[in-house]
């Protein structure tokens, strides 16, 4: 096993994609991020009628091919290309046809996936190719093929739902991006779930939550999906500025989607939960300074979730680093050992010099499998623990044996009863009884993967 990371390229993780088709000039910025110049459709400016509905934030990046001039006796024909063109040119505002979606699925599949396929090897080259880690590529590689029938219902759904508007721009820096899943039952403003996915903080990726967001939509639960700058596009800084961002975007905005400003609730899932929690303890130091103009308010925050996170890096750096990311990434990302601190929530709020901060957090629900040994549990029960001593509402909930992806993964696909995912519906659904009453009705999940194969991907999940 080497001691120390493989040399790998300083060049950036998300370098620029030329695309002739693009109408536009990108930021600087933005030229150097994959997300933006392989989904330009996602950076173009958004056009907002009042007398609609809120658009759909993203256009087609490219047009369709010229045409000759027709003779006058042909115009018919040529009056149903211009507006063909017409359709494929501008941006999207309806869901009125499915030809547009049909066009631009295999132009957002390959996307999608060179993207995460250039994040992976990213990741891998910062790793090292080690025993340690050829042996951990092969079981990821056996734990993704046994999973790959839900996989692929997941991605179709993606793709294809109408009910998802994929890549919001909340900012103008590179990943500022953001899905929402909205309920098919448009009626009345929804409680509004805004969740920061994780990724080691190297492959992060608003896609992931999918799965997630598919389920609390069909329980009338809007779901905000918030993409960030991983590392090395950014380092930790950047990840909690960016997902703040997207907070203050659905606390400003998603009224306008049918959501309720006031049934607001902040998630985040492994490393998102790290960010997540980092991010209600800036802004709540931020709104204790005097004069401290903030986007976005914690009392808009009715509750933050916490699945299989860390909240104290000091403990949990030689854990990592006996898991292969490796001491010296771990502190890079983190910005070196004299920031292990600032960015440690639990060490946080006991600094007593903080004054009343503690007091302006929403109430704190960490859930966790005891199985876990990506994230031992005992960093939610710590926490947990600490945020009590302090004064604030919190608790630690504990799955019995479940791993780090059991919770998140294997256990939405398996179908039926979700024991996380219904106390997650149950906290939020608490102060509405007609909402409870349909949670009780609600038919059981279809399961998208078979058993056998879910019990094997859970003995070979590397995580």
């Amino acid at each position: 096993m080497p001691s120390q990371i493989f040399p790998t390229s300083n060049r950036s993780l998300d370098s620029a994609v030329s695309t002739s088709s693009t109408a536009f000039v990108r930021p600087k910025e933005d030229q150097n991020d994959p997300s933006v110049s392989l989904l330009d459709h996602s950076a173009t400016p958004s056009y907002r009628d009042l007398s609609l509905k809120p658009p759909l934030p993203r256009a087609s990046s490219f047009t369709s091919s010229r045409t000759k001039p027709s003779r006058p006796r042909h115009s018919f024909n040529q009056k149903r290309r211009r507006r063909a063109a017409s359709q494929d040119s501008f941006p999207n505002i309806s869901d009125q046809t499915h030809t547009s979606t049909r066009s631009s699925f295999g132009r957002d599949v390959a996307a999608e996936t060179f993207l995460l396929t250039r994040l992976g090897f990213k990741m891998l080259g910062y790793l090292g190719v080690g025993y340690k880690w050829i042996t951990r590529f092969l079981a990821l590689s056996c734990y993704a093929l046994l999973l790959f029938p839900g996989f692929i219902q997941v991605g179709y759904y993606y793709f294809f739902s109408s009910q998802i508007r994929r890549s919001i721009v909340y900012g103008d820096k590179p990943r500022n991006r953001l899905d929402l899943y909205l309920p098919k039952n448009g009626s009345g403003p929804k409680p509004v779930v805004a969740f920061i996915t994780g990724g080691a903080w190297i492959i992060g990726y608003k896609a992931w939550g999918t799965l997630l967001g598919q389920q609390l939509s069909e329980r009338d639960i809007i779901v905000a999906c918030i993409d960030y700058r991983n590392f090395p596009q950014g380092t930790i800084s950047d990840m909690i500025a960016d997902s703040s961002q997207g907070i203050a975007f659905v606390c400003n905005n998603i009224a306008e989607y049918g959501g309720d400003p006031n049934r607001i609730y902040l998630m985040g899932q492994s490393a998102g939960a790290h960010i997540a929690a980092c991010v209600i303890v800036e802004q709540a130091i931020k709104e204790a300074g005097e004069g401290e103009s903030t986007s976005w308010s914690l009392s808009q925050i009715k509750t933050y979730f916490g699945l299989s996170g860390g909240y104290n890096l000091f403990n949990l750096v030689d854990h990592f680093h006996s898991r292969g990311l490796y001491r010296s990434i771990f502190l890079s990302i983190m910005e070196g050992e004299e920031s292990l601190r600032r960015f440690s929530p639990e060490v946080m709020v006991q600094d007593p010099n903080i004054g009343n901060v503690n007091s302006l957090l929403p109430p704190v629900v960490l859930f966790h499998g005891t199985g876990d040994y990506s994230i031992p549990s005992d960093a939610s029960k710590s926490f947990a623990e600490t945020l009590k001593r302090v004064g604030v509402t919190a608790e630690a909930i504990m799955y019995d044996g479940k791993t780090h992806t059991d919770v998140f993964l294997q256990d939405p696909m398996r179908g039926g009863k979700d024991d996380m995912f219904e106390d997650l519906v149950g906290y939020i659904h608490a102060g509405d009884a007609e909402a409870r009453a349909r949670d009780a009705e609600a038919p059981p999940r279809r399961r998208l993967v078979p058993e056998c194969m879910l019990k094997l991907a859970h003995s070979v999940s590397p995580f």
